[in-house]
Formats: C-alpha cells, sequence, structure tokens
C-alpha cells in the first residue's frame, strides 16, 4: 500500500520549487555584484519559462487526465472508498459507480487552462520585477524567491482535488505576497498595505476554514468528489455493498455519518456560506473589498498586478473547485448568494473606481469591478456558464497585465502616479501612450479592443440563456459607468500638456515636469526633466535618464508580451473559447 507519484503531473510546481531553491541558495553564496541581479532574474525567468513548457506539453497530450497522490489501492476495499466513488476529475462526468480511487492531485483541463494563465501571467510579473528591483532599493534574492513560491502554489491550487491540499495551496499563493508587500524597505505606504493584506488575509482563511471543517465533520471526507456524492445522497436504506466489501459495523457507521449529514442541513449551509465569505475576501469581492484599493497603491506596482491577475486567479480556481464539484448539489443556497455578490461587486467596483486620481488605485478598484463580471455567470444555475467565467478571466489577465506594465513602465520613467501625469503620454512616448490606450479600450470593450468586448459578450450570452436577464442587466448599466473612466483615461493620454513659459533664472519649479534646458541656479523638486540641465542646477527625487528611467528594457519587453497577447485576443477572440474546451466543468 505505497502511494506511488507521478512526477510528470507534478513537474510544473515542482520546477517552480526547485528554481525557487536555487535563487535562494544562489543569493546567499554569491558575491554582491551588480550581475547578480541579472542572473537571479534569468533563473527564475527561466523556471518559469520552463514551467510553462511542461504545461504545454501536458495538454497536447492525448489520454485521461493524470492523477498523482491517491488511495492507495489496499485501501480501496473499505465501505468509505466503495460507496459512491467517483472520477476526480472536474472535466470528465461523474460516474457514481465506478470505484476509481480518489485522488488528491488531478491535470484535466480545468488545471492546464488556470496552470497556463498563472505561468504566463508569472513571465510577464518577473519583467516588470526586473524593472522594479533595478533601484537596488529592495532584496533580489527574497523578491525571486517569493515569487516563485506564489507561483508554485498558484500552480497547485486548480489541481487540487481535496479540501487540505486546496487550502494549502491557496495559503501558499497568499502568506508570500505579505513579504513581497512589505519588501520595499524604509516605505511606510508599503508597510501599511502588508499590514492590512496581511490581517484581510488570516480573517478569511480562518473564515474559510472554518466552513471547511464544517464540510468535512458533515460528509466525513477531504475530497471533493466524495463530498459532492455524499452532499447529493439520500439517506440510503441499503449500502449496495456486495459480500467481502467490509463488515456490518463499519457499513453501519457510514450509514450513520450520511443520516448525520441530513440531519444537519443547516451545518451544510453554514458551511456553504462561510467558504464562499472566505474566497470572498481573496477575490475582492463586494462587501470584503475594502482591502483592496490601498493595497494596491501602497505595494510595489508588480506586486499589484500580482494580485489583481495571479491571486485573483487562484481565487476563483479555488472557488470554481468548491461551489461546482464539492458543493453542486448545494447550488439553491449558493447560487443566488453569487449572484448578489456579483451585482455588488461590479457596482460597487465601478463607482469607486470613476472617484480615482491615482493610476494604480483605479487599476485596483477596476480589478474589483472585473471580478464582478468573472462572479456573474457562477450566479445562474448552468454548468456550461462556468467556462464563461474562465474565459473572461483569461481575457482579463492578458489586458490588465497589459496596463500595469505600462504603468510601471511610465512610472520608472517620471515617477509619476497620478492619472494627470499621464497626460500627453502618447506625445512623450508614442509606443507606451498607445499601447496603454489600446489597454484600457479593451477593459472598456470597446473597439479595437475586441478581446474585452468578445469576453463581455461571452459573459451576457451565457446569462440570458441561463435565466440572469436580471444580472446581464445590472452588467450592462455597469458596462456604461466603466466606459468613463477607461475613456477618460484614454483622453488624457492624447491630450497634449499646455505650453508654459520657461522657469526664470534661480527659480524653483516644484512637481512639475520641466522639458528643454533648465535655467542656471533654478531647482527642480520632484519632477521629470528631459534634455539637458544646466550646471549648478539641483534636482531631487527625478529621473533624469534622457526620458528613460531604470529598468525600462524589461519593462518594455513585459508590455510588447502582453500588448502581443491581448493583440491576438482581439484578432482571434476564438482562440480563448478553444483554450477552455466545451465540457471544463461538468461535476455538480
Amino acid at each position: 500500500m505505497i502511494q506511488s507519484i507521478d512526477y510528470y503531473a507534478v513537474a510544473p510546481p515542482l520546477i517552480l520549487a526547485l528554481a525557487a531553491g536555487l535563487v535562494l541558495l544562489l543569493d546567499a553564496f554569491l558575491p554582491r555584484r551588480p550581475y547578480v541581479r541579472t542572473a537571479l532574474g534569468a533563473v527564475t525567468l527561466s523556471g518559469v519559462v520552463a514551467a510553462l513548457a511542461v504545461v504545454i506539453s501536458q495538454a497536447v497530450r492525448a489520454g485521461e487526465p493524470l492523477r498523482t497522490f491517491c488511495v492507495p489501492e489496499g485501501l480501496l476495499g473499505s465501505p468509505r472508498a466503495v460507496i459512491g466513488a467517483i472520477a476526480p476529475s472536474v472535466t470528465g462526468p461523474a460516474a457514481p459507480t465506478a470505484a476509481v480511487a480518489p485522488c488528491s492531485f488531478v491535470v484535466d483541463d480545468f488545471t492546464l487552462v488556470f496552470a497556463g494563465l498563472a505561468l504566463f501571467a508569472g513571465i510577464v510579473v518577473v519583467l516588470l520585477s526586473a524593472a522594479e528591483l533595478s533601484s537596488g532599493d529592495i532584496p533580489v534574492g527574497e523578491w525571486y524567491f517569493l515569487l516563485l513560491c506564489t507561483l508554485a502554489g498558484a500552480v497547485a491550487l486548480p489541481a487540487s482535488r481535496d479540501l487540505i491540499m486546496l487550502v494549502v495551496a491557496l495559503e501558499l499563493v497568499s502568506l508570500p505576497v505579505f513579504a513581497l508587500t512589505a519588501l520595499k524597505r524604509y516605505d511606510g505606504r508599503s508597510s501599511e498595505a502588508a499590514v492590512k493584506l496581511f490581517l484581510v488575509s488570516v480573517v478569511s482563511t480562518a473564515v474559510m476554514l472554518f466552513g471547511v471543517s464544517l464540510l468535512y465533520g458533515t460528509t466525513g471526507t477531504v475530497y471533493l468528489d466524495r463530498i459532492a456524492h455524499v452532499l447529493r445522497q439520500d439517506v440510503p436504506a441499503a449500502t449496495g455493498l456486495g459480500p467481502g466489501q467490509g463488515d456490518v459495523g463499519d457499513v453501519g457507521a457510514y450509514e450513520s455519518s450520511l443520516q448525520i449529514a441530513y440531519d444537519l442541513p443547516a451545518v451544510v449551509t453554514v458551511a456553504v456560506v462561510l467558504v464562499l465569505a472566505g474566497f470572498a475576501f481573496k477575490i475582492a469581492a463586494v462587501p470584503f473589498h475594502a482591502w483592496a484599493g490601498d493595497v494596491y497603491q501602497g505595494a510595489p506596482v508588480p506586486v499589484a498586478a500580482l494580485l489583481s491577475v495571479i491571486s485573483k486567479a487562484a481565487g476563483f480556481a479555488g472557488l470554481i473547485l468548491i461551489l461546482v464539484v464539492a458543493l453542486g448539489g448545494q447550488g439553491a443556497v449558493w447560487v443566488p448568494l453569487v449572484a448578489i455578490l456579483a451585482a455588488l461587486t461590479m457596482t460597487v467596483g465601478n463607482l469607486l473606481a470613476t472617484r480615482q486620481r491615482h493610476a494604480v488605485r483605479l487599476l485596483a478598484w477596476s480589478s474589483v469591478a472585473q471580478s464582478g463580471y468573472i462572479l456573474a455567470p457562477l450566479g445562474i444555475r448552468n454548468d456550461e456558464a462556468m467556462n464563461a467565467s474562465v474565459a473572461y478571466l483569461v481575457f482579463y489577465a492578458a489586458m490588465n497585465l497589459g496596463a500595469f506594465a505600462v504603468v510601471t513602465l511610465v512610472s520608472r520613467r517620471s515617477g509619476g502616479g497620478e492619472l494627470d501625469d499621464y497626460r500627453g503620454l502618447a506625445f512623450r512616448s508614442p509606443a507606451a501612450g498607445l499601447a496603454l490606450a489600446f489597454f484600457l479600450i479593451c477593459l472598456a470593450g470597446l473597439p479595437p479592443g475586441l478581446a474585452g468586448l468578445f469576453a463581455k459578450i461571452v459573459v451576457f450570452r451565457e446569462l440570458i440563456g441561463g435565466g440572469g436577464g436580471w444580472l446581464a442587466a445590472v452588467m450592462a448599466v455597469n458596462t456604461v459607468v466603466g466606459l468613463y473612466y477607461y475613456v477618460a483615461w484614454v483622453v488624457r493620454i492624447f491630450t497634449p500638456l499646455p505650453v508654459t513659459e520657461s522657469p526664470a533664472i534661480g527659480s524653483v519649479v516644484a512637481g512639475s515636469a520641466v522639458i528643454g534646458d533648465a535655467a542656471p541656479g533654478s531647482a527642480v523638486t520632484g519632477s521629470v526633466m528631459t534634455g539637458s540641465a544646466a550646471p549648478g542646477s539641483v534636482m531631487t527625487g527625478s529621473a533624469e535618464t534622457g526620458g528613460r528611467g531604470t529598468g525600462w528594457i524589461p519593462a518594455s519587453v513585459a508590455v510588447a508580451v502582453a500588448g502581443i497577447v491581448a493583440i491576438a485576443f482581439s484578432a482571434a477572440p476564438q482562440l480563448v473559447l478553444d483554450l477552455v474546451p466545451a465540457a471544463l466543468i461538468a461535476a455538480g
């Protein structure tokens, strides 16, 4: 009864874990030289690319889903293992009469879509990290180690098929982000953001664990498919066991556990609500959203991008697994709750975004609104609607990563973070301005950003077809509200800067942008200076690099990668639906 391990199935998270260990060792033993930062970044990027290559190879292979960490065959004779055994795959139909060993790690289409999404986002975040780390204020080894740990958790989570592994993988995604947020030393706003994120995550984990413990207590199993089977069953008069498949005492104990589960329906309802609330914290759904704005703004921009895409994708993967695979039979409880959460999330997120004047803070509340759009298909009783949620998440990842990549590039060049700092960006830096405008148009769902438009159409179609007309109406209104702040930002990008008189000799210019030659003896504080500065001038808190801040090369590559994917999705949006199989979710 030795449990076998399929190392090919667990190769992606294993590669990421090994790369994390290698980064930590190299950082500890290599001398402190400028080339070490580049070397550690290269090792990290190589690990993420290698893991993505394995995921692609798993996706193109034919055959059944890969399963590992399964119950040994010698234990399959017990009543708990035989009664109602079903295949632990999200992509295959339930087979209540098939005696298949339950497994904790399953690599199916659902797993591959989310793993590929996390690793693609990981490549962009690693490139953005190289730009962020170029200033030398953040310890490089610790940063890349924590980032790889987060990615390992994000890849392992969608493959998790039992409650224990699901919770562990989710915490592996969440815990390193606290430290990543606080690694920007001597920055009070980053420290504040890390504390807020830590407190919110601890509370959400406690709430979710309480619900998970109730599920285990009422069903007697941690496997998601077994939980679904137990909760769907009527209290059986007979066990259906044949001779030699367990003694009378074991059968009686199992019947008693089933009887307890159905004698306490209120406990199951409470468990469903608590688990839903715990994941709502993770994805920043209203009313568990208040942390998002401050944390996104205080964290380094690559961490904000990680939170908006990788962490959110992991949260939605866990939420779908719990609700659809384990609690599919309890849809009468959670479907209306999810619909209400989706309506509140998209409405509150959009209203808060309209009031923002800071770029990252606007993207934070925009991300909250996008969570509402992703949640919406889960608010109807239609298994195929889950595909719409996953498809929208894939579209959203490419668009949002691109927006954060441009924000990183602009912040490295100019140090500005307010929306007004983007005024005239299309004239100062045409490539960055056009790229940001395209990503914002995609998020708004306007042509030529057909990726965002198609994503919204997919969700609208499922909502209307699944009887969620009222939710589709709420989403339509919120889409119009979202147009306001996206288009307002785009207008700033294409609005030329007003022509101002050059400062007099000896003057002090604070918080402004001086383009051209500065007069002798002038002091420029908190500004961006492009061109030449005369001798004797003083520049504080600025980027004087001819318009290119340090780390602009990796940030530009990140913009290019995200842009290529977003353009491909806009030109051929059907690619996403081909990535998301038609039978992605068949459980429940």
